[in-house]
Formats: C-alpha cells, sequence, structure tokens
C-alpha cells in the first residue's frame, strides 16, 4: 500500500516509512496538488483535513483523529486491516533501504562505537542515510507492539 500524508501528519509518515510503506510526505503541498498526486500515483491519502470529506467522488482518503503518532499508526493499521509490515524505507526521504554488504563501506558514516558494536547496517539508496540495529529502534518497535497489540513487526 502506497501513502501520502499531509502536512498535519509528519511524524506518522515517518513511522509509517520505517514500517517499511512507500510514504509520500510534503509539508508545503496545497490539497489539490495533493490530491492530484495521489490520483496520479495510485496513493492512499492520511489526513486530519475534514476538507477532504466534502470532494465528490473520492475515497481514498482517512481521516486521522489523533495527535498522538503512535496512536495515529493504530488508526491505519486497523481502518485498513493491515495485518503485517517489514521494514525497508528510509524515514527521512521514503528511499529503499538496501543491506550494506560489507561492513566496512559505512565506517566513515556511522559513530565508531556504532561500528564497532553493529555488524548489520541498511543504508538509503537515494539519501545515503544509514540505519542499524539500536536502541532506538528496539523502543521503538516495543512500543510499537505494545500500541498494535496483536500485529507483529517482521524481522
Amino acid at each position: 500500500m502506497r501513502f501520502i500524508a499531509d502536512a498535519m501528519l509528519g511524524r506518522l509518515a515517518r513511522w509509517l516509512r520505517l514500517l517499511g510503506f512507500d510514504t509520500l510526505y510534503c509539508p508545503d503541498i496545497s490539497d489539490s496538488r495533493l490530491l492530484r498526486l495521489a490520483r496520479e500515483q495510485d496513493r492512499f491519502i492520511l489526513t486530519r483535513d475534514t476538507h477532504f470529506l466534502n470532494v465528490k467522488n473520492f475515497r481514498d482518503y482517512l481521516l486521522i483523529n489523533s495527535n498522538n503518532p503512535f496512536e495515529q499508526v493504530l488508526e491505519v493499521v486497523e481502518a485498513l486491516n493491515i495485518k503485517e509490515f517489514k521494514p525497508g524505507r528510509c524515514a527521512n526521504c521514503n528511499g529503499v533501504l538496501a543491506k550494506v554488504r560489507k561492513k566496512e563501506d559505512v565506517r566513515d558514516m556511522v559513530p565508531e562505537h556504532v561500528f564497532l558494536n553493529s555488524d548489520t547496517f541498511l543504508k538509503c539508496q537515494d539519501c545515503g542515510n544509514v540505519y542499524w540495529e539500536g536502541s532506538h529502534l528496539k523502543m521503538f518497535r516495543e512500543k510499537l507492539c505494545d500500541v498494535l497489540k496483536g500485529v507483529r513487526p517482521q524481522n
């Protein structure tokens, strides 16, 4: 499933990307441009803007109610009946993450203690950001699993 999030849902967009969903986020986009992009790219709109309730012949959107990003993820998962997710997108740019084959390739791109203590790295094919399994990702998964309860991320 591919999403486009409106200006009020930047944190939700990041979480969805971390869960592997192709999620566009353009904070300065107009509603008309957002609609056009959604239609052109076959994307499902995530919004907090009730204006979309009045758009004729348009049903591919979800009105998000919560202010809490984790609860917003839960709203999306429940409304769209999502059962599984697999990390694979850059939280910053939405690019596809690829496994780094040789650890040495990221030596100068991560803190020294991370390089010494981690063996697996992912790199965004678009912006070059490097990701690794760290305490922040573990805490994110735990919190998300608490919120989602029956839905579990794939490793």
